[in-house]
């Protein structure tokens, strides 16, 4: 058994606008309706959390998808905070050892050879596994006048894309490990790297975007389009 959880409360600041960015449209549906069916499509998931903004009024209501279980529950205000709120909405039957998959909610082109890859990968790393893809083009750091200060090197050096896979128990104790010591982390990897663990990079597909940007949503719309009509 696995099970999805789907952080969805922010407000999508970055983007601007009034709609969070996980509702607006692209290809004919909102972004987490597409994250949404990319993860419920795929045999190995059985069902899926989402954590929502208190009162939020353009969730649609779901209660399943694809056949299987859509749990809706109240996220935070942080990530970290959203996804501890989903794992505690999990169902009963989801058991320590099993097997999780957050994934972004504005992350809208999720491929299923991607998922059965980190699957296999997680189920074999017991610190779990991220999908990744490793950085290409050159890094610059700047100074406080935004010029260059100083070329960075590249090497060994991934961008952390979503789904991030990882047991039930662990996933909940590097959580809460983190918010015990006020940490900010940024990924559930993150978390678990400060327990000591080494989660696996899985080489992802590099259009397995997030939307932040309007650019990145035009870009979205191509690709979704283009899968629409091939």
């Amino acid at each position: 058994m696995s099970w999805a959880l789907v952080p969805a409360a922010g407000s999508g600041r970055r983007f601007g606008g009034e709609v969070p960015k996980q509702y607006l449209h692209a290809a004919g549906k909102p972004l987490i309706e597409h994250a949404l069916d990319a993860l419920l499509a795929h045999p190995r998931i059985d069902g899926a959390v989402v954590a929502l903004a208190e009162g939020d009024p353009r969730w649609p209501g779901w209660t399943s998808l694809h056949g299987k279980p859509v749990i809706a529950c109240i996220g935070g205000g942080e990530r970290a905070d959203s996804v501890l709120a989903a794992l505690r909405a999990l169902p009963d039957g989801v058991a320590d050892d099993e097997l999780l998959l957050v994934h972004d909610a504005a992350r809208p082109n999720l491929r299923g050879d991607d998922i059965d890859r980190l699957i296999d990968a997680a189920m074999i790393c017991a610190d779990g596994a991220i999908l990744a893809a490793p950085v290409r083009d050159t890094l610059k750091r700047a100074d406080a006048e935004v010029h260059i200060a100083v070329t960075e090197p590249r090497g060994g050096l991934w961008r952390a894309l979503t789904p991030q896979a990882f047991r039930r128990g662990l996933l909940l104790r590097a959580l809460e490990a983190a918010r015990a010591t006020g940490a900010a982390v940024t990924d559930e990897a993150m978390a678990v790297e400060r327990l000591g663990l080494h989660p696996a990079l899985v080489e992802g597909r590099e259009d397995n975007l997030k939307v932040t940007t309007p650019a990145d949503l035009a870009l979205v719309e191509f690709l979704l389009q283009s899968r629409l009509s091939s």
